[in-house]
């Protein structure tokens, strides 16, 4: 999401997006949904589905435990720089996550 004011990238401050450059605040509360990664000591945020603020690419695809349906997806760099990245859904029905190469 974006500051509609000076066009940046909006940040979760207690759980709402404000900008970092202006100030703007996006009215209306964002629920978070907090998954650890296999690091430790980084955690990402993921909106629950309910969320009315989107920030997170979604996709069409076949979840391997619930079937058919939609799934967040996000590119990562796992392998040497001339090997094609890992892409990492997480199904939003059931949060189950799985990767593509």
């Amino acid at each position: 999401m974006f500051c509609p004011k000076c066009k940046s990238i909006l940040y979760p401050v207690k759980g709402v997006p404000t900008c970092k450059k202006c100030g703007y605040r996006h009215e209306g509360k964002v629920e978070r949904k907090t998954i650890v990664t296999e690091r430790e000591d980084r955690e990402r945020v993921i909106l629950d589905k309910d969320s009315d603020v989107q920030i997170l690419p979604k996709c069409k695809t076949v979840c391997p435990k619930c079937g058919p349906g939609e799934a967040f997806w996000i590119l990562r760099q796992t392998r040497s720089s001339d090997e094609p990245e890992t892409k990492f859904l997480t199904c939003c029905k059931c949060g189950h996550r799985w990767r593509e190469y």
